[in-house]
């Protein structure tokens, strides 16, 4: 049976998972910055000098669900704690290496162990707070990655200009400060019986490597190897006695909602830190260091407000929260679609209503989801939430890449737009706005009033 930490130290844990969720987040965006520096350096073709991100992305999803199925047996404690160790293994590799696959290796291996710091922000605030201050939680932790996206990129560009993108890894190390925090406040877990299904986890992960692999080299030969994966672990879940991710789990119709209704609104979380850099840079002309200046008050503000949107969802309920939320993005892109080239200012000061709802539906949706599992089946569920959160945001970055391929100057679907240039962004922005406003519907629908469990 789990052991609860007493309500002195539950927060304690809370609060130290921001913070080593502001380094993970930190890690997978700060290297977007070097890459053209690397390049350079190393002699490197775009599609190769790629790995130092493809590499990660594709690991940190594979990890997210193994932890999440390790931890429904394993103490958490420990994961973590293997999990951090794996993390300085692969910054130290990457601060002494030689060569660029040093360089990747050491990317992998961060990735590896980055990757329990996703799943322990769902099981965490699960395991060891009370329901009834859940969205408190689930609001801290969504600000530390708020927090994390926002400095990110602008720490690496003045660490990489000051000294070099080595140093890029030193800052890595520093989540080895909750290390010690992580030991002395999770409690202590015994290791459940049962065996672990190492050939469905294997399959698992090569399916999910796969499929990201076609996303992002668009490729139908590796997405037909996907799908024939995809079914040899489909065949191995329900033939064998105690698989990776049982089939049951998606028997729980309102998971499966839940899970299918995040991912569809979680996608955007991915896809506008995608679109907005690549808007200010093509129709405003701005510098990479601009955009971080008009990124970064949204980002921090909405960090600082999702611990007020945790409150939110712990007085309100989720469904206000994700009423919130629905009503700031949907105002903030309708706006943003007729704006699009608009003063830098103005951006801004979007931006904030925009990063504020992102935060808000990361946390209703969180707390929708936690609240539709049980027992053994939240690690994995969890998991496999975050995973499939991740790839559909893949696939709208690979879309929505598709279409500014097409011409970014191409007229735009709304009739209020009279920028020039910048047709194709006003489009894709009119486009979220219809999107995050049917799937909200869509949950409004499947979650009703009175429904939720503490």
């Amino acid at each position: 049976m789990e052991s609860s930490p007493n309500s002195s130290h539950s927060f304690k844990i809370i609060w130290t998972l921001a913070f080593a969720m502001v380094i993970s987040v930190m890690n997978s965006t700060m290297f977007n910055v070097a890459l053209p520096v690397l390049r350079q350096e190393f002699g490197l073709t775009s599609s190769e000098v790629s790995w130092v991100v493809t590499a990660y992305i594709i690991v940190y999803a594979v990890g997210s669900v193994t932890y999440g199925k390790l931890a429904d047996r394993f103490p958490l404690k420990n994961l973590i704690t293997a999990g951090l160790v794996l993390i300085a293994a692969g910054s130290l590799l990457g601060l002494f290496s030689t060569s660029y696959w040093m360089i990747i290796a050491g990317r992998i291996l961060q990735s590896m162990g980055a990757s329990v710091i996703p799943a322990s922000s769902m099981l965490i605030p699960i395991r060891y707070i009370p329901g009834e201050k859940r969205g408190r939680a689930l609001g801290i932790t969504s600000a530390g990655m708020a927090l994390g996206t926002a400095i990110g990129p602008i720490i690496a560009g003045f660490i990489i200009g000051l000294v070099s993108w080595r140093f890029l890894f030193l800052i890595s190390l520093l989540v080895l400060v909750s290390l010690p925090l992580f030991r002395r406040h999770l409690p202590e877990e015994r290791s459940q019986p049962g065996r672990t299904d190492l050939a469905g986890g294997l399959l698992l992960a090569a399916g999910i490597a796969l499929l990201l692999l076609s996303i992002t080299q668009r490729s139908w030969a590796l997405f037909g190897l996907t799908l024939a994966v995809f079914a040899l672990f489909y065949l191995r879940i329900h033939r064998t006695a105690d698989p990776f991710v049982s089939p049951g789990i998606f028997r729980n119709a309102k998971y499966t909602a839940g899970l299918i209704i995040g991912c569809m609104i979680l996608t955007l979380n991915l896809c506008v830190p995608y679109l907005v850099p690549q808007m200010l840079s093509s129709v405003n002309g701005l510098s990479s260091m601009e955009t971080g200046v008009v990124m970064f008050p949204g980002a921090l503000l909405a960090a600082l407000l999702g611990l007020i949107g945790g409150r939110i969802a712990d007085s309100k309920g989720n469904r206000f929260l994700a009423a919130c939320a629905l009503l700031l993005q949907a105002a903030s892109y309708l706006l943003l679609s007729t704006f699009t080239g608009a003063s830098p200012l103005l951006i801004a000061v979007l931006l904030i209503l925009t990063n504020t709802g992102l935060t808000f539906a990361q946390i209703g949706m969180a707390g929708t989801v936690s609240r539709t599992l049980t027992g053994r089946q939240t690690g994995v569920g969890m998991g496999i939430y975050m995973m499939a959160s991740f790839i559909t945001g893949a696939v709208g970055t690979t879309l929505i890449g598709a279409v500014l391929d097409g011409g970014s100057s191409a007229s735009s679907l709304n009739p209020m737009y009279q920028g020039q240039g910048g047709g194709a962004f006003s489009s894709v922005f009119l486009i979220f706005a219809a999107w995050i406003i049917g799937f909200v519907a869509l949950y409004f629908t499947v979650f009703r009033r009175g429904r939720e469990k503490p």
